[in-house]
């Protein structure tokens, strides 16, 4: 059986990369394609060919990547994958484009339905520029939507990463999702029963992550607060940060790991589609304490794994750190639901199955 792997473009090191990462590994002959590819800024693929569109033969098109947006649908539909017994798409946005033969099977991991065209105020609030550009903007985006929409029915089948995509995709593509959370790599992570006295914050500094609820209950609570990753909100927060609040900036794998393990607890305090520091935290020992709502739902267990807060605000997150504080955490335990519920040999029995039925074969991947 010949297959195929698509991405969206591999000109950042995401999350959805990092799904796409395994994917690879686990189908070593299979072919890959993308819009656009930059080695040096995505996941490591080794020596393995990289088939790209006609999106990569543009000057500064891998580095504007997102200015390429009305582009991607062309190109992916451009693509020759009449060969392929199977297609394996991992999308946003575009790669569930692509076309196939009437006798091949269409498979998309959808991480997300196209952000930008459907929750366009939400996603581009992070661009200063882009009110001044709106109303252009939107006039494109919905000749857009409706090419989505179109192209959205060519998948044989979804898999989602969470119950809020599933809805997600069924309410607006209109197509039924098969939820299998995304996995991580357990072994990367550094497992101690041991905690020392602070708590950690590890994102992107971007305003939907909601770095300014942290800040503010830490600054009230005066407890020791570590705040890793960068990011256009950086200046804005330090500014409000008082001296017990220490921000790292971008820091190695290693340390990231090390910082993970012996955190008291991991702080989140936006609404992810599925969110994988969570997951990250578990695999580590590590209790969460994040916004009850989006993917947390799906991987933590208030009370053995973490605690939720209600309402994104300083005073409800207080509440849920000081109940947090309370309990008698049973780290091995929360490293085990990881372990059982969110590594890669657990994700690839529910998918195998997955993909083993819907080509109408039994033990196609017996050997991987």
């Amino acid at each position: 059986m010949k297959i195929a792997l698509v991405h969206d473009y591999l000109t950042q090191r995401g999350g959805a990369e990092r799904v796409f990462e395994l994917l690879c590994k686990r189908y070593p002959e299979a072919d890959i394609f993308t819009s656009l590819y930059d080695p040096e800024k995505t996941i490591d693929l080794g020596d393995r060919i990289v088939k790209t569109t006609f999106l990569q033969k543009i000057p500064g098109a891998a580095k504007y990547f997102r200015s390429m947006a009305p582009l991607y649908f062309p190109a992916f539909r451009a693509l020759d994958l009449q060969d392929y017994d199977l297609i394996i798409s991992s999308s946003t946005s575009f790669a569930k484009a692509v076309r196939k033969n009437p006798n091949a099977r269409h498979i998309c991991f959808c991480h997300n339905v196209t952000r930008f065209l459907w929750d366009t105020a939400t996603y581009l609030r992070e661009y200063g520029d882009y009110r001044y550009f709106a109303p252009l903007i939107e006039q494109i985006f919905q000749v857009m939507r409706k090419v989505d929409l179109k192209y959205a029915q060519e998948p044989d089948l979804y898999i989602a990463n969470s119950s809020v995509v599933a809805r997600r995709i069924e309410s607006i593509y209109g197509k039924k999702a098969m939820m299998v959370n995304y996995p991580i790599d357990t072994s990367k992570f550094l497992f101690s029963d041991i905690k020392e006295e602070y708590y950690l914050a590890s994102a992107r500094m971007i305003s939907y992550k909601r770095l300014d609820i942290i800040v503010e209950a830490f600054n009230w609570l005066g407890w020791r607060l570590l705040i890793s990753g960068d990011g256009p909100e950086l200046a804005r927060l330090k500014s409000k940060a008082l001296k017990n609040i220490e921000f790292l900036g971008h820091v190695s794998d290693r340390t990231r790991k090390d910082l993970f393990s012996k955190a008291k607890s991991i702080i989140v305090a936006a609404l992810e589609d599925y969110g994988l520091v969570p997951v990250e935290a578990n695999a580590s020992g590590t209790p969460v304490i994040a916004y009850g709502a989006g993917g947390v739902l799906d991987t933590q267990i208030p009370g053995e794994t973490g605690v939720f807060f209600k309402r994104q605000t300083p005073e409800s997150l207080q509440i849920a750190l000081l109940e947090a504080n309370g309990i008698s955490w049973d780290y091995d335990r929360i490293r085990n639901h990881a372990v059982a519920n969110f590594s890669e040999n657990a994700f690839f029995g529910k998918v195998e199955q997955i993909i083993n039925q819907a080509c109408g074969v039994h033990q196609l991947f017996i050997g991987h």
